[in-house]
């Protein structure tokens, strides 16, 4: 049996999805900007994708820039609007527990002169708001959280804290990176006083490559790519039209079953945990008093310890298992995971820690195999290692 538990690094495509591209790749596969019909049908096929996905979110088609995925958009949002509000003060706010691709980009601001913030978390994963009450000051330009962490699952109060920030100050805008949260939960960025919104396609059964950045009209925010003027000359280049219509049909699809699946995977979650807790030295990371209550459907961290997480890996993998050591993006570069520590894990279960997450493909049968393989393969590693 092949399992795969890693869809928090990619999803298997819809295959509606894959076909629709298909169709556009081979038949409908004109410039979006060439005036011939060519380009009026490639053209047809993006703004239909901006009024599936402005219906989703109840936001303005406009305020949607198409982007090459999660990354960009977290680049665009933060130092776009670093770089255009620069007048109103330098100072930004993120917590410890963001992508690298908010973290990474924040540490590049930090080396322009601008000064920021990381919020600490509790052992949950989750930010106190009073914490970002105190960070606040009148200098203070946006403010980044992400919804839902890639590698524990812990959901931060994002509507809280959006009001919270606009309550103290209108003018500082609130980014919030949706890569993991996006249909995984409903969003509506305008009730929740979010004023940009990272989005990436290969998360939620769509093709990689492809996101958008969600910018409420009253912001200002610069271009960090130039060219041609696409997109409002906020994000140069030709769209990728075929990745574009399998964004939103993935989007459409999953929003049209959203409480349904989130049904499903928390079945999962839950079914799973409890498995898991019949082992002995096991610890669940992320949960909210011990609750999946408030934490994200599809995604689980387990400490095991006696067992480095790269073995686990490589032993379930044997059994056609896939799962993850931590975030993809640094998978390749191993070290101590920021999240974990952060959130304060024993030192000693830092390196023995495996991330498994779901999907509306995943099967109970599928949970239940791979607990049978967990049940016999860590006793028998936990052996191998004290050797």
């Amino acid at each position: 049996m092949e399992v795969y538990l890693d869809n928090s690094a990619t999803t298997k495509v819809f295959p509606e999805v894959a076909e629709l591209m298909t169709k556009i790749m081979c038949e409908d596969y004109g410039n979006p900007s060439s005036l011939h019909m060519k380009g009026v049908a490639a053209e047809n096929y993006v703004r239909y994708a901006k009024e599936t996905l402005a219906r989703l979110l109840k936001v303005n088609e406009k305020e949607l820039l198409f982007t090459s995925g999660g990354t960009e958009s977290n680049n665009l949002a933060l130092v776009g609007c670093a770089m255009a509000n620069n007048r109103r003060g330098k100072h930004l706010i993120t917590t410890q527990v963001e992508h690298p691709a908010i973290l990474k980009t924040m540490q590049h601001l930090e080396s322009l002169g601008y000064q920021v913030t990381y919020l600490p978390v509790d052992k949950c994963g989750r930010i106190c708001l009073e914490d970002l009450r105190r960070a606040m000051t009148p200098q203070t330009i946006l403010v980044s959280i992400m919804h839902t962490n890639n590698e524990v699952g812990a959901r931060q109060p994002i509507e809280e804290a959006g009001a919270l920030i606009k309550c103290m100050n209108p003018n500082t805008l609130f980014h919030v990176d949706a890569v993991q949260g996006f249909c995984k939960a409903r969003i509506y960025p305008k009730k929740m006083n979010i004023d940009l919104l990272s989005v990436s396609g290969h998360k939620i059964h769509g093709p990689k490559g492809v996101g958008f950045l969600y910018v409420n009209d009253k912001v200002k925010i610069q271009p960090i790519l130039f060219g041609g003027g696409q997109q409002q000359n906020l994000r140069s280049g030709t769209e990728n039209v075929p990745g574009i219509a399998g964004l939103a049909k993935a989007a459409e699809m999953m929003h049209a079953h959203l409480e349904e699946d989130e049904k499903h995977l928390y079945g999962l979650k839950n079914r799973f945990i409890e498995g898991v807790k019949k082992l002995d030295g096991v610890q669940i990371n992320g949960l909210l008093n011990g609750s999946i209550e408030g934490t994200a459907p599809h995604i689980v961290s387990v400490s095991i310890s006696g067992v480095r997480s790269e073995v686990l890996l490589h032993a379930l993998e044997d059994k056609g298992i896939y799962v993850s050591a931590g975030s993809a993006c640094s998978a390749r570069k191993p070290q101590p995971s920021a999240t974990l520590k952060a959130m304060g894990i024993d030192k000693d279960l830092l390196s023995s820690t495996i991330r498994f997450s779901f999907s509306v493909f995943t099967s109970e049968e599928e949970i239940l195999y791979t607990l049978e393989q967990m049940y016999g393969m860590i006793p028998m590693l936990r052996k191998f290692t004290r050797r």
